[in-house]
Protein backbone atom coordinates (compact mmCIF):
# COMPACT_ATOMS: atom_id res chain seq x y z
CA UNK A 1 0.00 0.00 0.00
CA UNK A 2 1.40 3.53 -0.89
CA UNK A 3 1.22 6.42 1.21
CA UNK A 4 3.03 8.41 -1.40
CA UNK A 5 2.69 12.03 -1.43
CA UNK A 6 1.16 14.27 -3.85
CA UNK A 7 3.53 13.98 -6.66
CA UNK A 8 3.06 16.17 -10.32
CA UNK A 9 3.05 13.83 -13.39
CA UNK A 10 3.60 15.07 -17.13
CA UNK A 11 2.27 14.29 -20.37
CA UNK A 12 3.12 14.99 -23.94
CA UNK A 13 -0.50 16.64 -24.42
CA UNK A 14 -2.68 16.47 -27.35
CA UNK A 15 -4.28 19.71 -28.89
CA UNK A 16 -8.24 19.91 -27.90
CA UNK A 17 -10.60 22.67 -29.47
CA UNK A 18 -12.68 24.78 -27.32
CA UNK A 19 -15.40 22.55 -27.76
CA UNK A 20 -13.37 19.38 -27.77
CA UNK A 21 -14.38 16.43 -25.62
CA UNK A 22 -12.02 13.23 -24.96
CA UNK A 23 -13.74 10.03 -25.03
CA UNK A 24 -12.41 7.83 -22.45
CA UNK A 25 -12.57 3.67 -22.59
CA UNK A 26 -12.47 3.37 -18.40
CA UNK A 27 -12.00 0.00 -16.79
CA UNK A 28 -13.19 -1.27 -13.63
CA UNK A 29 -13.55 -4.82 -11.42
CA UNK A 30 -14.04 -7.23 -13.91
CA UNK A 31 -12.10 -8.54 -17.09
CA UNK A 32 -13.33 -6.13 -20.07
CA UNK A 33 -12.88 -8.93 -22.56
CA UNK A 34 -11.47 -6.34 -25.47
CA UNK A 35 -9.66 -6.71 -28.05
CA UNK A 36 -8.24 -3.33 -26.95
CA UNK A 37 -6.38 -2.30 -30.33
CA UNK A 38 -9.61 -2.81 -32.02
CA UNK A 39 -11.59 -0.93 -29.49
CA UNK A 40 -9.10 2.12 -29.51
CA UNK A 41 -8.83 2.56 -32.64
CA UNK A 42 -13.01 1.36 -33.94
CA UNK A 43 -14.17 3.97 -30.93
CA UNK A 44 -11.52 6.92 -31.19
CA UNK A 45 -10.38 6.69 -27.47
CA UNK A 46 -8.12 9.39 -26.59
CA UNK A 47 -7.36 8.10 -22.99
CA UNK A 48 -7.85 4.73 -21.28
CA UNK A 49 -8.41 5.05 -16.93
CA UNK A 50 -8.44 1.73 -15.22
CA UNK A 51 -9.98 1.66 -11.69
CA UNK A 52 -8.22 -1.30 -10.00
CA UNK A 53 -10.08 -4.64 -8.72
CA UNK A 54 -8.09 -6.39 -12.18
CA UNK A 55 -5.13 -8.17 -12.79
CA UNK A 56 -2.55 -8.56 -15.25
CA UNK A 57 -4.16 -10.84 -17.33
CA UNK A 58 -7.57 -8.80 -17.21
CA UNK A 59 -5.45 -5.82 -18.77
CA UNK A 60 -2.77 -7.45 -20.67
CA UNK A 61 -3.24 -6.22 -24.64
CA UNK A 62 -2.57 -2.57 -23.08
CA UNK A 63 0.80 -3.50 -23.87
CA UNK A 64 0.07 -2.98 -27.26
CA UNK A 65 -1.75 0.55 -26.93
CA UNK A 66 0.91 2.78 -27.79
CA UNK A 67 -0.06 6.00 -29.18
CA UNK A 68 -2.46 7.68 -26.57
CA UNK A 69 -1.99 7.66 -22.40
CA UNK A 70 -3.14 5.48 -19.79
CA UNK A 71 -3.56 6.19 -16.25
CA UNK A 72 -5.14 4.13 -13.13
CA UNK A 73 -5.44 3.62 -9.47
CA UNK A 74 -5.08 0.20 -7.65
CA UNK A 75 -8.25 -1.21 -6.17
CA UNK A 76 -8.36 -2.85 -2.82
CA UNK A 77 -7.90 -6.52 -4.31
CA UNK A 78 -5.16 -5.22 -6.37
CA UNK A 79 -1.33 -6.91 -6.65
CA UNK A 80 -0.43 -3.47 -6.67
CA UNK A 81 2.59 -4.48 -9.23
CA UNK A 82 0.73 -4.58 -12.44
CA UNK A 83 0.91 -1.12 -13.93
CA UNK A 84 4.46 -0.20 -15.03
CA UNK A 85 4.40 -3.06 -17.31
CA UNK A 86 1.72 -2.20 -19.25
CA UNK A 87 2.87 1.41 -19.32
CA UNK A 88 -0.22 2.79 -16.92
CA UNK A 89 0.99 5.92 -15.18
CA UNK A 90 -0.11 5.25 -11.13
CA UNK A 91 -2.16 8.17 -10.69
CA UNK A 92 -2.39 7.47 -6.74
CA UNK A 93 -1.60 10.93 -4.79
CA UNK A 94 -0.57 12.30 -7.70
CA UNK A 95 -1.96 14.77 -10.90
CA UNK A 96 -1.18 14.70 -14.45
CA UNK A 97 -2.38 17.33 -17.17
CA UNK A 98 -3.84 16.16 -20.54
CA UNK A 99 -5.65 17.91 -23.27
CA UNK A 100 -6.11 21.23 -20.83
CA UNK A 101 -7.22 19.40 -17.82
CA UNK A 102 -5.80 17.83 -14.49
CA UNK A 103 -6.94 14.75 -13.34
CA UNK A 104 -5.82 13.30 -10.17
CA UNK A 105 -6.24 9.85 -8.31
CA UNK A 106 -6.91 7.95 -5.25
CA UNK A 107 -6.26 3.86 -5.06
CA UNK A 108 -8.11 1.44 -2.08
CA UNK A 109 -11.26 1.42 -0.29
CA UNK A 110 -12.34 1.92 3.16
CA UNK A 111 -10.10 -0.28 5.26
CA UNK A 112 -12.50 -3.16 6.17
CA UNK A 113 -9.98 -5.95 7.57
CA UNK A 114 -6.41 -6.41 9.00
CA UNK A 115 -4.36 -6.93 6.24
CA UNK A 116 -1.59 -4.27 5.99
CA UNK A 117 -0.80 -5.32 2.41
CA UNK A 118 -3.99 -4.30 1.44
CA UNK A 119 -4.67 -1.22 -0.82
CA UNK A 120 -6.90 -0.05 2.17
CA UNK A 121 -7.19 3.10 4.30
CA UNK A 122 -9.61 4.12 7.37
CA UNK A 123 -11.47 6.91 7.26
CA UNK A 124 -9.19 9.12 9.40
CA UNK A 125 -5.76 7.97 7.24
CA UNK A 126 -8.04 9.24 3.54
CA UNK A 127 -9.31 11.87 5.00
CA UNK A 128 -6.02 13.26 6.11
CA UNK A 129 -4.87 12.47 2.50
CA UNK A 130 -7.96 13.82 0.71
CA UNK A 131 -7.32 17.39 2.97
CA UNK A 132 -3.89 17.84 0.95
CA UNK A 133 -4.95 17.20 -2.40
CA UNK A 134 -4.87 19.66 -4.36
CA UNK A 135 -7.72 20.97 -6.67
CA UNK A 136 -8.18 18.61 -10.34
CA UNK A 137 -10.95 19.02 -12.70
CA UNK A 138 -10.99 14.83 -13.02
CA UNK A 139 -10.67 12.71 -9.96
CA UNK A 140 -9.97 9.26 -10.67
CA UNK A 141 -11.07 6.58 -7.80
CA UNK A 142 -11.24 3.19 -7.06
CA UNK A 143 -13.94 3.88 -4.01
CA UNK A 144 -16.61 6.60 -4.43
CA UNK A 145 -17.19 9.25 -2.08
CA UNK A 146 -19.37 9.03 1.19
CA UNK A 147 -23.21 8.66 0.48
CA UNK A 148 -22.88 8.44 -3.08
CA UNK A 149 -23.32 4.93 -4.96
CA UNK A 150 -21.81 3.42 -1.76
CA UNK A 151 -23.14 0.96 0.64
CA UNK A 152 -24.02 0.66 4.71
CA UNK A 153 -21.27 -1.98 5.02
CA UNK A 154 -18.21 -0.95 5.41
CA UNK A 155 -16.35 -2.88 2.23
CA UNK A 156 -17.87 -0.77 0.21
CA UNK A 157 -18.69 2.43 2.14
CA UNK A 158 -16.86 5.35 0.54
CA UNK A 159 -14.94 7.73 2.09
CA UNK A 160 -15.50 10.18 4.18
CA UNK A 161 -12.68 12.77 2.85
CA UNK A 162 -13.79 12.12 -0.64
CA UNK A 163 -16.91 13.61 -0.01
CA UNK A 164 -15.70 16.44 1.56
CA UNK A 165 -12.95 17.00 -1.40
CA UNK A 166 -15.95 17.61 -3.72
CA UNK A 167 -17.41 19.74 -1.36
CA UNK A 168 -14.40 22.10 -0.94
CA UNK A 169 -13.11 22.04 -4.97
CA UNK A 170 -15.87 21.16 -6.86
CA UNK A 171 -14.06 18.88 -9.86
CA UNK A 172 -15.96 18.59 -12.88
CA UNK A 173 -15.36 14.78 -12.73
CA UNK A 174 -15.41 11.50 -10.65
CA UNK A 175 -14.55 8.60 -12.44
CA UNK A 176 -15.30 5.52 -9.55
CA UNK A 177 -16.03 1.78 -9.36
CA UNK A 178 -15.82 -0.56 -6.12
CA UNK A 179 -19.75 -0.72 -5.50
CA UNK A 180 -22.51 -1.95 -7.00
CA UNK A 181 -25.37 0.41 -7.08
CA UNK A 182 -28.37 -0.19 -8.81
CA UNK A 183 -29.47 1.83 -11.43
CA UNK A 184 -32.65 3.22 -10.05
CA UNK A 185 -30.39 4.75 -6.99
CA UNK A 186 -27.10 5.90 -9.07
CA UNK A 187 -26.31 9.21 -8.06
CA UNK A 188 -24.87 11.35 -11.51
CA UNK A 189 -24.13 14.80 -10.15
CA UNK A 190 -23.62 15.86 -6.56
CA UNK A 191 -22.71 19.65 -6.13
CA UNK A 192 -21.55 20.84 -9.63
CA UNK A 193 -19.52 17.26 -10.16
CA UNK A 194 -20.64 14.83 -12.40
CA UNK A 195 -20.58 11.44 -11.16
CA UNK A 196 -19.71 8.49 -13.23
CA UNK A 197 -19.83 4.65 -12.15
CA UNK A 198 -17.93 2.33 -14.07
CA UNK A 199 -18.41 -1.30 -13.25
CA UNK A 200 -16.60 -3.78 -16.29
CA UNK A 201 -16.25 -0.84 -18.92
CA UNK A 202 -17.74 2.01 -20.70
CA UNK A 203 -16.80 4.41 -22.74
CA UNK A 204 -16.79 8.28 -21.11
CA UNK A 205 -16.69 10.95 -22.35
CA UNK A 206 -14.62 14.18 -20.31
Amino acid sequence: MSNRAHAIIKFERRAFGASDFMLCLVIADRSPNLDFVSFVRDNKIDLIITLGDLSYGDLAGLENIKDIPKIGVYGNHDSGTYMPSLGVINLHMATWEYGGLKFGGFQGCVRYKENPDAVMYTQEEASRMFAVFPPVDVMIAHCPPRGINDEDEIAHQGFDGLRKYLDTHHPKVLVHGHTYPSENELVREYNGTRIEYVYRYRVVEI
